[in-house]
């Protein structure tokens, strides 16, 4: 791409923008319909209330993005070594040791990274292990209409998972703890936190709503505690419900109630896996995406699909939609490929604009709640007859890994915006064959065309820039650098990585990936029963 390209994408995208007079919402003429925002309404917040903690709310985090200086704004120009430290800003690695001597532990490490369009970014990551149970769990979190439902969840979300799996024996000592005022077992072991909490002065309110949850666990008498398919299913609806009620409570602190309502009144799609052993279960609620990279033994590399993106391009999402409301509501429920019109994912944390009543919205919104600086939505879509008309409840897949199957990826929707999942395998698959980490042997073993004609293009690029040594930023460089023929362009992703906070998510959302790898040999070791 020519520089001179590279400088219409700047001054096209400011030339269309148009600001409504009379409002706070920022409307955009020329966003490409893939890189729409999730909501129809875009939240728009003046630069005092984005350097400001108004009525109590949280401070603003800082985004892992380039802020361009005049000159850069008008050449576009980053040298080599500014793109490369950009990419990696977000750099997470992680080598896992054994965990669990009972469990074998089929993970040998993951790479993590995250690049944001928004200001602040509104994706989240997590990666954790159960230290009562056994179980690693990543997760991918990609919030819209702000970023405070997607931070809480990507806090929250693992101690309800891990209490669920935890035994009657332990539910009963975590109470004891409780109710004795005595140091809780430790729950999780965090290997990448989300960030920093954003919930130091509410943390008990949270506590206490686990507690609730635990205690009724605890009444239903399960010596082994639930499934893992059960725990992630229960997991992922009680939060959201605790989410809403949340709100709802008549709270005297300011801070809580604020944060409280910020967070459901945002929202946050959710992919998580748990890895036990060779035992993996996916759950998934909106358009972020998991998928394996499968090696078979003649050598030939392929993706399997591990969730299904809850949108109005899924049928199956249709169907339930028309299922759980009236035929009057068929043609209303999905406009302009949205849900009512409004939101992209037809499943997701928060949103409560779309799950609660209006009466219910108008009582909490009277409660005196300054809903201008706290950039609350105040939105009621035509046609809202039925809520609610979204869900959190996950889609759950059950894979049991076998020694062919190399890699996971977990994205949210930015990288799957740009990429395919077929190209996603093939990039990670040159990535390991680049650095060398079990190096796909192509003189010996078959392989097809496309993964040939990927390596090819990924060692002419290889010229262009210092080899990445984290598969996640390899994915998001191909991701925003890469023209319609999978090759790589400096000035593309230059000009990518120069748009100014204003002109960004115009041609990309946030990115966030973690590849998890696999240990091949413990895998079939268990098969064979060493």
């Amino acid at each position: 791409m020519s520089s001179t390209v590279s400088y219409w994408i700047l001054t096209s995208a400011r030339s269309c923008i148009a600001t409504l007079q009379g409002g706070r919402h920022l409307y955009s003429r020329c966003v490409s319909k893939r890189n729409q925002s999730k909501w129809r309404l875009l939240s728009w917040a003046s630069p005092a209330l984005q350097n400001s903690s108004p009525c109590g709310a949280f401070t603003l985090q800082k985004a892992y993005r380039h802020t361009p200086t005049e000159e850069e704004d008008f050449h576009l120009q980053l040298s080599p070594e500014q793109v490369n430290e950009v990419l990696r800003a977000g750099e997470s690695a992680h080598k896992i040791l054994d965990l669990d001597n009972r469990v074998p532990n089929s993970v040998v490490q993951f790479e993590s990274n995250q690049l944001a369009a928004n200001s602040p970014v509104e994706d989240r990551r997590g990666v954790a292990s159960c230290l009562q149970t056994s179980g690693l769990m990543f997760g991918i979190f990609d919030g819209h209409g702000g970023h405070a439902c997607a931070q809480a969840v990507s806090e929250r979300l693992f101690y309800y998972v891990a209490v669920s799996l935890m035994s009657h024996h332990t539910l009963e000592q975590m109470e004891g703890a409780m109710e004795n005022m005595k140091p809780l077992l430790p729950i999780l072991q965090w290997l990448k936190h989300p960030g920093d909490s954003i919930y130091k002065d509410v943390t008990s309110v949270h506590l206490d709503h686990l507690r609730v949850y635990w205690q009724e666990l605890l009444d239903l008498h399960m010596e082994m505690g639930l499934s893992i398919e059960e725990a992630l299913m229960y997991s992922f609806q009680r939060l959201d419900s605790d989410i809403s009620l949340e709100v709802q409570a008549p709270l005297e602190d300011e801070v809580t109630r604020n944060l409280s309502l910020q967070v459901a009144f945002s929202g946050a799609t959710a992919c998580m896996a748990h890895v036990s052993g060779v035992h993996l279960h996916v759950a998934n609620a909106g358009d972020c995406r998991a998928i394996l990279g499968v090696q078979e033994d003649n050598g030939i590399w392929s993706c399997l699909p591990l969730t299904h993106d809850h949108n109005a391009w899924n049928e199956a999402e249709l169907s339930r939609l028309k299922r759980e409301h009236p035929e009057s509501e068929d043609r209303t429920i999905i406009m302009d490929d949205r849900l009512l019109g409004v939101l992209m994912p037809c499943r997701a944390f928060g949103d409560v604009q779309l799950k609660w009543s209006k009466e219910l919205q108008r009582s909490v919104l009277e409660r005196g709640f300054d809903t201008e600086a706290l950039n609350i939505y105040q939105f009621t879509p035509s046609h809202y007859y039925t809520p609610p008309y979204l869900t959190a409840k996950p889609e759950i897949t059950y894979h049991r890994l076998r020694p062919q199957d190399k890699f996971l990826v977990l994205a949210s929707d930015g990288l799957w915006d740009m990429l395919g999942n077929e190209d996603v395998v093939r990039l990670v698959v040159g990535y390991l064959s680049e650095a060398g980490r079990r190096k796909p042997d192509l003189a010996q073993r078959p392989t097809n065309l496309g993964l040939m004609q990927s390596l090819l293009l990924q060692r002419k690029a290889s010229g262009l820039h210092a080899a990445d040594q984290n598969a996640a930023t390899h994915l998001i460089r191909h991701a925003i650098g890469s023209n319609e023929y999978g090759e790589m362009e400096p000035e593309r992703l230059a000009a990518m990585l120069t748009l100014p906070e204003d002109l960004a998510r115009m041609y990309r959302d946030d990115i966030t990936v973690t590849v998890v790898y696999f240990n091949s040999e413990t895998i079939d070791a268990y098969y064979k029963g060493d």
